[in-house]
């Protein structure tokens, strides 16, 4: 990873089991709206969140992730959260990142996650090294909870609304059509579905 001096910067993490249009979708709403210079996708090495879940092995969801990205010049895939043991923190990832690359950075969110962040490993760190832009359908409401705020004062006043369509994909959608064998066709992009094929991810009759 090499240092950039200044700039803006975008970090999408996620697990991206497997990634799909979506992701791409909301990091180009986020460029867009935050008038970003680069978007970093984060795949977690460790999605402590989902303990006791089957989740696809690391290498091949950051495989799949870079493939997501191909020949896009304002994105790039960062395997820190691979590369680093023990649980992935999005606290440690975003600091990390800030003091490494430096300029100015957002962590992308959905509605949905903003509303989850309260219970997300310490919080008020992520706030500190980043602001926090969330996507929302037009006329949505973006705010923080009442324990979100009461855990980190003042965060209201660093989240920065993306502007963006709502979009009905969801990466356990698209592991049960690839499942049952039906076509996930615009849906993934063909060198993601490559890396799938490849390496016989989510196969007919497979489960979860």
């Amino acid at each position: 990873m090499t240092s950039t001096a200044g700039g803006r910067f975008g970090l999408l993490g996620g697990t991206f089991d497997p990634p799909h249009v979506a992701h791409l979708a909301l990091a180009e709403a986020a460029r867009t709206s935050l008038h970003l210079d680069r978007v970093v996708f984060v795949p977690a090495g460790d999605p402590w969140r989902k303990t006791g879940r089957a989740v696809t092995s690391a290498a091949a969801r950051l495989e799949m992730t870079r493939a997501l990205v191909e020949g896009l010049p304002w994105a790039e895939v960062s395997p820190i959260e691979v590369e680093r043991d023990g649980p992935s923190y999005t606290a440690d990832t975003v600091e990390t990142l800030v003091a490494v690359r430096g300029g100015e950075w957002w962590v992308i969110l959905g509605a949905d996650a903003l509303a989850d962040l309260e219970h997300w490993h310490e919080p008020t760190r992520i706030a500190a090294a980043a602001r926090l832009g969330v996507a929302a359908r037009p006329g949505a409401k973006v705010e923080a909870s009442a324990a979100l705020r009461a855990l980190a004062p003042g965060i209201e006043t660093r989240i920065d609304r993306i502007e963006m369509a709502e979009v009905d994909l969801s990466s356990t959608g698209v592991r049960a059509r690839l499942r049952s064998g039906a076509s996930v066709e615009g849906e993934i992009p063909p060198a993601v579905l490559g890396v799938i094929h490849r390496r016989g991810l989510y196969a007919p009759g497979s489960s979860d």
